[in-house]
C-alpha cells in the first residue's frame, strides 16, 4: 500500500470515529431531554354527563303548575290552547313564514305578572308532546327563578358563562331532566356584567346557534320584563314569537302600550292574560278566551280596549291562565 493510500485510510477512520462520536453524544442528549409522557387528557365527550336533574314534580302540582301526573288538570287544558298557535308557527304551518320560530320568549312588562310561571308552564306543556322536546332557558338572570324552582342546583353553570368564556359550550350546560323531554339551561353563576352580556354578540351568535343545531326543539327563553331592562329588548329582537304575559286588573295599560313599542313590528307577539278569576256562573268555562287568524285575539274587557290602540295591527294571540 502506498503512503497516499495509507493517509487515505487513516483520515477515513478519524472520519468515522468522530461521526460516531457525536452520534452517541446526540443520543445521550435526547435521552436526557426526552419529554416525560403526559397524562391522557380527557376530552368533555369522555367525561360522564351529570345525572338528570329531577324536577320536583309534587311540588309543582301545589304551585298550579302543569305537570304529566295531571294531564288533564284545567292548567293542562289551557296551555294546550296556548301552545297550539306556538307550535303551528315552529312547523310552519302559520299564516307566514318567521325566521327562528323555534325561539319563543315570554316577557311581561313589569315584575310579578306571572312570565316564569308561563315560561315553566309552556315548557312543561310542550315536553309532553309526543314528537317534540323543549329547552327552556333562564334568561332572567337577576331573579334566576325558573331553573330554581324546576330543581336545578343555584351553582350551576349557564348561560352568563357561555356568554362569558370561550371555552364553555352549549353542551357544558345543558341539564338533562327526569322529563324525557325537557332540557334546561341555568341562567348562570351571578355576574356583574350580565346586562351587558345578554346584550352582546355573543348573545346573537348563541341564539342563532341554538335555534338552527336544534331545528326540532322548541327553545324558551324565559326573559327580563321589557320596561325594567334593556337587555330584554335585545333578546326580543333575537327570538321569532313573543309570549307577552299581562296581569288581570294588575297591570297598568299604559304598561302594557310602552312595553309593546320595544317590540319590533315584524315579530309575532302572543298575549297572555294571567291571573284570572273564574266566573262562578260559568258552568264549563276556562276563565279564558281565544281567537285565531294571522293576529289571534288580544285581549278582554277594559284591557282589550286600552291595549289594542298600542298593538294596531300587530300578530298575536290572548289566552288567559292562573297563577
Amino acid at each position: 500500500m502506498s503512503i497516499i493510500e495509507k493517509a487515505i485510510e487513516k483520515l477515513e477512520k478519524q472520519a468515522q470515529s468522530a461521526a460516531d462520536a457525536t452520534h452517541a453524544v446526540r443520543t445521550d442528549a435526547s435521552a436526557q431531554t426526552a419529554p416525560r409522557p403526559e397524562a391522557p387528557v380527557q376530552r368533555a365527550a369522555d367525561k360522564t354527563p351529570p345525572p338528570p336533574v329531577q324536577i320536583p314534580i309534587e311540588q309543582l302540582n301545589r304551585l298550579g303548575v302543569v305537570t304529566p301526573d295531571r294531564p288533564r288538570s284545567r292548567i293542562a287544558e289551557e296551555y294546550r290552547m296556548i301552545k297550539r298557535p306556538l307550535l303551528a308557527n315552529v312547523e310552519g304551518k302559520g299564516a307566514a313564514s318567521i325566521e327562528h320560530a323555534n325561539l319563543i320568549m315570554v316577557t311581561s312588562s313589569l315584575q310579578g305578572e306571572g312570565k316564569t310561571f308561563t315560561s315553566i308552564n309552556l315548557a312543561m306543556s310542550i315536553s309532553m308532546e309526543e314528537d317534540r322536546t323543549v329547552l327552556l332557558v333562564d334568561g332572567d338572570v337577576a331573579k334566576a327563578s325558573a331553573a330554581s324552582l324546576l330543581g336545578v342546583p343555584k351553582d350551576s353553570r349557564g348561560l352568563i358563562d357561555v356568554l362569558e368564556h370561550d371555552d364553555v359550550g352549549i353542551e357544558d350546560v345543558l341539564l338533562r331532566t327526569s322529563i324525557p323531554n325537557l332540557r334546561i339551561i341555568p341562567a348562570g353563576l351571578v355576574h356583574e356584567r350580565a346586562t351587558e352580556l345578554l346584550a352582546s354578540d355573543a348573545m346573537r351568535r348563541l341564539a342563532e346557534e341554538i335555534s338552527t343545531r336544534y331545528p326540532d326543539r322548541v327553545i324558551i327563553f324565559d326573559s327580563p320584563p321589557l320596561l325594567l331592562t334593556s337587555e330584554a329588548t335585545v333578546l326580543a329582537s333575537l327570538m321569532g314569537q313573543i309570549v307577552f304575559v299581562v296581569a288581570a286588573e294588575k297591570t297598568p295599560p299604559e304598561a302594557v302600550k310602552e312595553a309593546i313599542e320595544h317590540i319590533a313590528e315584524d315579530k309575532v307577539v302572543g298575549m297572555v292574560l294571567n291571573k284570572t278569576r273564574r266566573n262562578p256562573l260559568e258552568r264549563f268555562g276556562y276563565g279564558y278566551g281565544y281567537g285565531y287568524g294571522y293576529g289571534y285575539g288580544y285581549g278582554y274587557g277594559d284591557a282589550q280596549r286600552e291595549s289594542e290602540a298600542a298593538l294596531g295591527a300587530r300578530q298575536g294571540s290572548a289566552h288567559g291562565s292562573r297563577q
